[in-house]
């Protein structure tokens, strides 16, 4: 298989996916998928500019990013966020298992034999202790999120102001009215 084939099916195979999320849950969980987005790639360019890592081969309209970071990341958060949310420690052993399948054997061992991406000024360890630090600003997030979204709900159906124009006029305001 072809390095081009891997690095445009990490990139669109995981959108596929989404038929199969409810439309609510997508609604609920795209801002900390576009949040892993920027996130990634904000540590990708620091990471290429201090020399953590190299990317050998990648997709023409990407640039040196791998189609990873707009594909497998935000879907997978998004689906892990599905099963995960409001249970801290599943979420969290949960990440922790896949962080270190993509630090140690898809960063590590992977990538590297294809030729794609290489790992030169830091350990897979390392790229594990950023990937814990993510997966906490990803957690954070989505509850703030939630609780802003929470408290809209509330004050919403608090209050029902309404203009003085929409107000009826009261009985004797109307009979005068129609005397002038």
């Amino acid at each position: 298989m072809s390095n081009e084939l891997i690095q445009w099916s990490m990139f669109f195979a995981p959108w596929l996916t989404m038929f199969f999320m409810r439309k609510e849950d997508i609604k609920r969980y795209m801002p900390v998928g576009l949040l892993a987005i920027v996130a990634t790639v904000i540590i990708h360019d620091i990471g290429t500019a201090l020399g953590f890592w190299v990317v050998r081969e990648s997709s023409f309209p990407l640039y040196h990013m791998l189609p990873y970071f707009f594909g497998n990341l935000p879907v997978l958060s998004m689906w892990i966020f599905k099963f995960t949310y409001s249970r801290i420690w599943l979420y969290i052993i949960t990440n922790v298992v896949f962080d270190i399948v993509f630090s140690f054997l898809f960063l590590g061992k992977f990538l590297p034999s294809r030729g794609i991406y290489e790992l030169v000024g830091i350990s897979s360890f390392q790229v594990l202790l950023i990937n814990f630090m993510h997966m906490l600003l990803l957690y954070g997030y989505q509850m703030w999120q939630d609780d802003i979204f929470t408290q809209t709900k509330r004050t919403k159906s608090q209050l029902n102001l309404q203009p003085a124009a929409a107000k009826q006029l009261p009985k004797n305001e109307d009979k005068q009215n129609k005397e002038d």
